[in-house]
C-alpha cells in the first residue's frame, strides 16, 4: 500500500471521521435527551438502545456517503489505486456494504461494549456522563468502520469500468 493510501485511510478516512463523529453524535445525543437527568442502561430509552442504534447506523449512514464519494475521486485521478483487480469486496452495492459494516459494528463494537458494561459497569449515567461515552463511542467506530470502509469503497471502484465511476 503506498503512502498516500495509508495517509487516506488514517487521516482523511479515520481520524477526521473520528472526530467529525464526535462532535455530531454528542450533539445529536444532547438535542435528543437533554431533558433527562439520567440515561439507564437498559428500556426503551437507553444506553443500550442508543449504543445498538449508533453501531449500526453510523456504517450504514457512513457506507452510503463514502462510497459516492471515493468512486469519484478515483474517477478524478485524485487517488490512485494499487489493488488488486481480483480482491473482492463482500457486497456489491453501497447500500449492501453499509448493512454488513452495521452488522459489524453491532457485532464487533456494541454487543461486547454492552456485555462488559451489564456486568461491571453502571445501571445508569447522568446525562452528561453519557454524552461523553456516547461522543466517545461513536468517535472510535467512525474512525475505525470509516476506514474499512473507505478500503472497500476503494476496491469496489477500481473493479468498474470508468464510465460507471463516472455516473457514481
Amino acid at each position: 500500500m503506498n503512502a498516500d493510501i495509508k495517509r487516506f485511510l488514517t487521516i482523511e478516512q479515520g481520524l477526521i471521521p473520528g472526530i467529525f463523529n464526535f462532535f455530531i453524535n454528542g450533539g445529536i445525543a444532547w438535542w435528543l435527551n437533554k431533558q433527562l437527568e439520567t440515561m439507564p442502561l437498559w428500556g426503551e430509552t437507553s444506553i443500550a438502545v442508543d449504543t445498538l442504534a449508533t453501531a449500526f447506523l453510523l456504517p450504514l449512514i457512513t457506507c452510503l456517503i463514502v462510497t459516492p464519494i471515493i468512486s469519484k475521486k478515483v474517477n478524478s485521478g485524485s487517488i490512485t489505486l494499487p489493488i488488486p483487480k481480483n480482491a473482492k469486496i463482500p457486497a456489491s452495492s453501497s447500500f449492501r456494504r453499509g448493512l454488513i459494516a452495521g452488522a459489524i459494528g453491532v457485532g464487533l463494537f456494541a454487543m461486547p461494549v454492552l456485555l462488559v458494561w451489564n456486568f461491571i459497569g453502571p445501571q445508569e449515567l447522568t446525562l452528561h456522563n453519557f454524552l461523553w461515552f456516547k461522543a466517545g463511542f461513536a468517535a472510535v467506530l467512525g474512525a475505525l468502520i470509516s476506514a474499512l470502509i473507505a478500503w472497500w469503497a476503494l476496491i469496489a471502484a477500481s473493479q468498474q469500468p470508468p464510465e460507471e465511476l463516472k455516473s457514481a
